[in-house]
């Protein structure tokens, strides 16, 4: 089983502070990251499941997190817009579908 080498530690002071900060850092860019993902998936199973309420709740809550993660640069500004555009259209589309049948 191949493990990656263990980092050595950085001498300087600053250095030190820098792979404190990063550890610190990163466990908040993957707590976004993971929220992202799932007010994203909330949606479309709210989608897939056809309940037009639940998949409205849902969105107002994952355009929330989806401007935050944009906003802290987690995920790009273009990126977060697109992702907002296609689960607005999959809402849309329920909506025009429930209330056509």
């Amino acid at each position: 089983m191949a493990t990656k080498p263990k980092k050595k530690n950085p001498r300087l002071a600053s250095g030190r502070k820098r792979v404190r900060q990063d550890v610190k850092i990163n466990a908040a860019n993957t707590s976004l990251r993971s929220k992202y993902r799932t007010a994203v998936k909330n949606v479309e199973k709210a989608v897939a499941a056809g309940d037009k309420t639940k998949a409205t709740e849902a969105f107002a809550r994952a355009q929330s997190v989806v401007d935050t993660v944009a906003d802290k640069g987690i995920f790009h500004k273009n990126k977060a817009a697109r992702d907002k555009s296609r689960l607005a259209a999959k809402v849309k589309a329920l909506a025009t579908a429930t209330a056509a049948a």
